[in-house]
Formats: structure tokens, sequence, C-alpha cells
């Protein structure tokens, strides 16, 4: 049996909650479908116990639910956040169907519509909405399993805390916002820890007297088009090492070496008890220490021409991590390492739509969520629009365009 409804929105997480509430608003007929028991699965599932919110809670802006509490420049734990999403669901009476995984999205094929297959069952819809965003299956290099057993390997996704490891020393592959704050977590927890650096960038924690976001969001870095990229894969680029975690403070490798922390380049090629590293590291801790320069240079740029009154401040310049010798080489035996945690990402597959709608990298081919195929939209994905495009505060806006698009198509 076909069931109808007007418009499907798969994935009730951020983003499709976001759409339910703006399609609501317009009476439009409409089911958010979730794979899972409870909404925001990501949120809930692959987040750490001790995760904070990474922008201050004054970014909280779903539609209907902009953050009004005591602390708009603290960051939300966990907890909290998801206690956010489950009372914005009930609070707004969105149609959510919960347990209810989409397996397939095709064409009617009478040229009017997309037939979606849902747990063996079978829905018509005009409208088909993608809201399952680009983290959806966590991303462990195939290297690993050339990796003695003894050492237990698990992805940031699921990791929950240091309690959760055997005993001993960690090797943390990967320092993006995930790796970095999970090291951190680590060595403070008394943990010897490795760490295979990336490409990502440092962006300190405030600057002048606003927090960096808040710099980012008024100097309208946020509202930087995907147009504007210098290239189409430059949207996957690693996000800058920040946290948000006891008030919010910056990530600096070179304090991780000060500390402790034995810095390592990537990771080339493994055994049963040895890793192969590339050279690079000293190359990768410029780079992060050249992306805050620039950063914090631009900030000035503003301040000065737009007449804003802002403190001076020279931020700390920590050069330890340049003073540390690259290994070619790592024994984890001999290093007493006893579990890797791969801090290396999600990979996505929006294959369930059965049409060719995505480009060499796999990533929507659309307009601000718009593709070329009648009724069938994507929403929640990083740069689909703008630089904020997938973060709590920008994704309302892709949202209520894709709502009033839907709306005026549909009539």
């Amino acid at each position: 049996m076909n069931l109808a409804v007007e418009t499907i929105i798969i994935g009730g997480g951020q983003a499709g909650l976001a759409l339910s509430y703006y399609l609501k608003q317009r009476n439009h007929e409409h089911i958010v479908l979730e794979a899972v028991s409870q909404p925001a699965f990501a949120w809930r599932e692959q987040r750490w116990d001790s995760f904070t919110l990474l922008t201050p809670n004054w970014a909280l802006r779903l539609p209907g639910a902009h953050y009004d509490g005591p602390d708009p420049h603290g960051f939300l734990p966990r907890e909290q956040i998801l206690a956010y999403f489950e009372g914005y669901a009930q609070r707004n009476q969105l149609p959510i169907q919960l347990d209810s995984r989409v397996t397939s999205v095709e064409p009617t094929g009478n040229g009017s519509g997309y037939r979606v297959s849902v747990n063996g069952q079978d829905y018509r819809a005009q409208n088909v909405v993608v809201a399952t965003g680009l983290f959806q299956q966590p991303k462990i290099p195939n290297i690993g399993q050339s990796i003695s057993r003894r050492v237990q390997q698990l992805h940031s996704a699921t990791y929950r805390n240091p309690e959760q490891l055997p005993a001993g020393a960690v090797l943390v592959v990967g320092s993006a916002q995930s790796g970095c704050q999970i090291a951190e977590e680590l060595y403070q927890a008394g943990r010897q820890v490795y760490l295979c650096l990336s490409s990502a960038g440092r962006v300190p924690r405030s600057y002048r007297g606003k927090d960096v976001f808040e710099w980012l969001n008024i100097t309208g870095v946020m509202d930087t088009t995907v147009d504007k990229l210098p290239s189409p894969r430059a949207k996957f680029a690693s996000s800058a090492h920040v946290t948000g975690k006891d008030g919010g403070h910056t990530i600096n490798l070179h304090q991780f070496a000060r500390d402790g922390v034995r810095l390592l380049g990537r990771m080339a090629g493994a055994g049963e008890e040895k890793i192969q590293l590339r050279p690079g590291m000293h190359k990768s801790l410029e780079e992060a220490d050249k992306f805050e320069a620039e950063l914090v240079k631009n900030i000035d740029k503003f301040i000065e021409h737009s007449g804003l009154q802002a403190p001076e401040e020279v931020l700390p310049q920590l050069r330890d991590g340049l003073s540390r010798e690259e290994l070619e080489e790592l024994d984890l035996a001999a290093s007493g390492i006893t579990s890797i945690i791969w801090a290396t990402g999600f990979s996505f597959d929006f294959s369930l739509v059965r049409l060719p709608v995505t480009d060499a990298d796999g990533y929507p081919i659309q307009q601000r969520g718009v593709s070329e195929y009648p009724g069938l939209y994507f929403l929640g994905l990083p740069w689909l629009y703008k630089q904020k495009s997938g973060l709590l505060v920008g994704v309302g806006e892709d949202a209520e365009y894709l709502a009033s698009t839907i709306a005026e198509d549909g009539r």
C-alpha cells in the first residue's frame, strides 16, 4: 500500500527539525522520517560525555527557539543540548516518525513526485528533502586493520571518556576539533597521549574582548557564500581547533607539546606494532600558527576600518612543538600504547536517491538546496549556501528558504 504525503523530510536532526517548523508554520503537509528511536542522533550518539557546544549559546538559533537563557556567552554541555532538541520537537509538535529508516528515493515514473521506501513500505510524496547531513558513517582508514589486535581501536564518534579505555598510552589520529578536544581530555586525565596532526588551523577562543565566533559573525565570514570558495573541495576542509569546555579556551598544539603530548606527522603505514609516519609535523604546526595570525590580522583590519572600540591584545606566540623531533616510526608496544582513537571524520553517501544527484566528490549538486529534479531538495550540509549552513546559527536560514520554495512550487 502506498501512503501519500505532500512532503517527506529525511532526517530528524537540526536541519530536518528546522524545516519542519517552517513547513508547519505554513500549514504544509509533511512528515519527518528519522531512522532511530530519538531525534538528533548525531548529537546523542556521536559525542563524548564532556562535549559542549563549540559556538556560544547565543548562536543557538533554531527557528522559534533562539537561546534566551542566563549564559549567552557560555557553551551548553551535551545533556542540555539534547534537552533543547527534545523540547523543540515536543513543544512545536513536529510530525516526526521515529524508527523509520529510508532505504531508497526514486521517481514515481509518471513524472510527478517520488516513491520513498521506508521499512519495507512505500510512501508517495511530491517533495523529498534529504536532511541527513554529511556526518553519516564514522570513517576509519583501512590501515588500522594491520595493527595488532592487542590495541583497542575506536572512532571519535564512539569515544565517551578516559575510563572507557584500557590503562596505558593513547594514540589519537587527527587534530581537527574532535581529535584535539579528546587528546586534551586524555592528557589532562593523566594519560600519555600521542597525536597525529592533520591540516586543521587554530583560532583563539577570544580576541580583543569578543569570542572568536562573534568576530566571525560580525565581520561577515560566516555569511561567505559557497561560490567564494577557491575550489569545490575546500568545503571539506578540517575544522579549526576550538573548544567550549570549562567555559571555553584556546587549544594550542604548542601547549600540548609543552604539557607532554607527543606530536607526530600523518600516518603513512602500519604493521602489527609499528606505525610509519610522514614528515610534516612541523609544517602542520606552522600552518596552524599562520591560520591564527591571518585571522587576527583580518579582525584587526575590521576593527580599524569600522571604528570599533576594542581593547588591544597580543596573543601568546608559543613555539614548543617546533623544537620537538619529527619521528619516522612509532613503536606502539615500546610506547605503551594500548588504544587508538581515530578522529578521522565521517563518510557520506547519498546513493539512497536513485538519481544522478552528486558530483565527483559525492556531494549533492544543488543551488541553495534545490536540485535540478523538481521536488528534490537537500538541507543541513556544510557550505550548502553559506559557511554557516551546517551550523545551528545558520541552518534556520536555509530551512526558511526551502520552506518558502516548497510552498511556492506547490501552488
